[in-house]
């Protein structure tokens, strides 16, 4: 029962749900999450929504992308979106212990975080990392791994680009170009590695596909790419 999950998942703090304000309870109350947090059927390489029994979406199937496989919590929706604008842009990093509880509850999450070998996240340019204090993709490894296994400084970010929401879709896809490498004394550790490639929302992919180049291009066998959000389309630009 989903019910008894979430009461798993989402012990209640004393805090008021961001959506009903029922209190006391978490960020998002349980009755919340079991309205707005039903999983749906997705791609399994882009995470988009698909119907009925299809597992790959046309896009995919014509150009494969570089990720494996791809999974998403939730859509990048409504309250979803005004938890994660607290979470990155209004200092409350805390936030992650409950969005990784959200991650994990997620199907096929758990056995991905299981059979990878690192979790890396998404890393953020030194400009960005300034302004908001923390890396929100770290903080979500943090409830989602074992430290051994979270390498947040072996992907790097080495060119600071404009941000996504301001670029349309074609401009996103190349705006990342060579914009991530591998840090070349943690490399060895990548051949033929199982790797969890760990963000807080997906959009156009670009981010996504981009980091996972830079590490297929290093040696990593097998890329999973997880994240909190996907927006329903590929042109609906966040961050």
């Amino acid at each position: 029962m989903l019910s008894t999950l979430l009461a798993r998942v989402l012990p209640a703090l004393p805090s008021r749900c961001a959506v009903c304000h029922a209190w006391p309870t978490e960020p998002v109350c349980e009755a919340c999450v079991s309205q707005f947090g039903q999983p749906v059927a997705r791609c399994q390489t882009c995470a988009l929504p698909v119907h009925g029994s299809v597992s790959q979406c046309g896009a995919c199937v014509l150009a494969p992308p570089p990720l494996d496989a791809c999974i998403a919590a939730v859509s990048y929706d409504y309250p979803w979106t005004d938890l994660i604008s607290h979470f990155k842009f209004h200092g409350q990093p805390g936030l992650a212990r409950s969005l990784g509880r959200l991650m994990r509850s997620a199907p096929w999450v758990e056995p991905a975080l299981e059979q990878a070998d690192l979790v890396i996240p998404m890393p953020l340019s030194a400009p960005r990392l300034r302004e908001r204090g923390f890396n929100q993709a770290v903080e979500l490894a943090k409830q989602l791994a074992p430290t051994g296994r979270i390498e947040s400084r072996l992907l790097l970010r080495i060119k600071d680009t404009a941000p996504q929401l301001k670029l349309n879709r074609n401009e996103r896809l190349t705006n990342l170009n060579n914009a991530f490498a591998v840090e070349p004394l943690k490399a060895p550790c990548l051949k033929a590695a199982r790797v969890v490639l760990l963000d807080d929302v997906m959009t156009s992919g670009a981010s996504l596909h981009a980091a996972a180049r830079a590490l297929r291009g290093a040696g990593a066998g097998h890329i999973t790419g997880i994240v909190f959000a996907r927006t329903n389309s590929p042109e609906v630009g966040t961050d």
